[in-house]
């Protein structure tokens, strides 16, 4: 745990939730044992949207298309998402959830590995929210960092693994100690790529939030 729970729940106490539709799907993850963003991330991003006001987003992991249909609901009325998937089982229900919201117009779904993906994407992308297989977020960096727009944000969930990276690399279950050694290798990445201006927050179970800069800001370092 990053947080002590008794803060995160006062904190997520004050929260005044979303849509119905957004409700029942959050529900229906829980019950399913389906991976979503927390609370405090949701309100987290809401307010990220606000600010940054995106108009084109690339999300890698889609699950049942809970923070995809956030993102269009709290986002720009015309801003437009490209999502990632990759796990078979999850795929048609996001598509029937995208046509449940009415918001298939707004979604460029895409199923497959992201490894694969990403290298065939040519876009610009304003934001760019990574949120799925974490051992894999060093590897698709130098695509998402190309594909990033000058002053475009890079937010990637759950990087601190339930608290679990500040362990010694003795102390992690055999079976987790890949995604621990990545996962640091990716947080190091992050804070010391020229072209990324990176803060790591404790929210959640752990975020980054990165900002490339600008040409002339990174030629300089």
């Amino acid at each position: 745990m990053i947080v002590e729970e008794r803060m995160r729940a006062y904190i997520n106490s004050l929260d005044t939730g979303n849509t119905p539709f957004l409700e029942e799907l959050e529900r229906f993850a829980l019950e399913n044992e389906v991976p979503i963003i927390r609370k405090e991330m949701q309100s987290f991003m809401k307010v990220l949207l606000a600010v940054k006001r995106p108009m084109q987003v690339l999300e890698v992991g889609t699950a049942v298309g809970f923070s995809t249909l956030l993102m269009c609901e709290y986002g720009q009325p015309d801003m437009h998402i490209t999502t990632i998937e990759n796990y078979e089982k999850r795929i048609p229900i996001a598509r029937e959830n995208f046509r449940k919201a009415g918001k298939e117009h707004r979604i460029t779904f895409l199923t497959g590995d992201a490894g694969e993906i990403l290298p065939t994407l040519l876009g610009r992308y304003d934001l760019i929210f990574m949120d799925a297989a974490k051992g894999q977020y060093i590897h698709w960096l130098p695509d998402v960092v190309r594909l990033l727009a000058p002053g475009g944000i890079l937010l990637s969930d759950n990087v601190l693994q339930e608290g679990e990276l500040i362990e010694s690399h003795y102390l992690v279950e055999r079976r987790n100690r890949t995604i621990y050694k990545r996962m640091r290798e990716y947080l190091y990445e992050l804070k010391h790529h020229p072209q990324l201006l990176t803060s790591i927050v404790p929210l959640g179970d752990g975020i980054s939030l990165s900002v490339k800069q600008e040409r002339g800001n990174y030629e300089k370092n």
